[in-house]
């Protein structure tokens, strides 16, 4: 196997996405919870931020190359809420759907035509710790919230995030369709041209 790459994440199905978008490339890619990582603080204003945060704490710990993303969703009725704190909108371990409640709350008086909402991810890639020039790539999803829920598949956000060239929530989508689209796929996608143009 060529290189090593932990993923400053203790999430499967990011492990197991990433790890086949880099196997052509002879990458292995290492969950933190390998090396018995914990998760690192988020204490950045912004995704890139709070990105490097994660990727800098898993090679230091690691002492290989990392991998992190931040990511989440950015409504426009609501300033760019809940933005960075997507994952804890409606307080520290929120559950996904304690997240839902409070967004079509907060939403319920906006009318669909201001909805409009994007998911954003922001990926690093640190060769080690003290790396200067991280690799950063970012993707964006546009889309709008839904008034109630619809579809059982992705997590988080995806049933009330609305997929205006499918017609259909993201939850609605099928799993490959959304990696194709989603926020997250375009930058990991732009993450492997990166670290082919680097190994090059």
């Amino acid at each position: 196997m060529g290189r090593r790459i932990v993923l400053a994440s203790n999430n499967a199905g990011k492990v197991r996405e990433i790890g086949q978008l880099l196997a052509d490339q002879e990458i292995e890619v290492l969950p933190q919870s390998e090396f018995d990582i914990p998760e690192a603080e988020e204490t950045g204003l912004t995704f890139v931020e709070n990105a490097i945060l994660k990727a800098r704490h898993a090679a230091h710990l690691a002492g290989l190359p990392a991998i992190a993303d931040d990511s989440g969703i950015e409504v426009d009725a609501l300033n760019g809420a809940p933005g960075i704190y997507s994952a804890r909108f409606a307080g520290k371990g929120a559950s996904d759907s304690d997240n839902l409640r409070k967004l079509l709350e907060e939403l319920k008086d906006v009318p669909e035509q201001n909805r409009t909402a994007r998911f954003q991810c922001l990926m690093v890639y640190m060769r080690h710790e003290k790396d200067p020039t991280p690799i950063i790539c970012q993707g964006t999803w546009e889309g709008c919230i839904l008034f109630e829920p619809r579809g059982s598949g992705g997590f988080g956000y995806d049933p009330v995030f609305y997929v205006p060239t499918h017609d259909c929530a993201s939850a609605e989508l099928a799993p490959d369709e959304k990696n194709r689209l989603s926020h997250r796929g375009q930058a990991i996608r732009k993450l492997v041209t990166a670290l082919k143009e680097s190994a090059a």
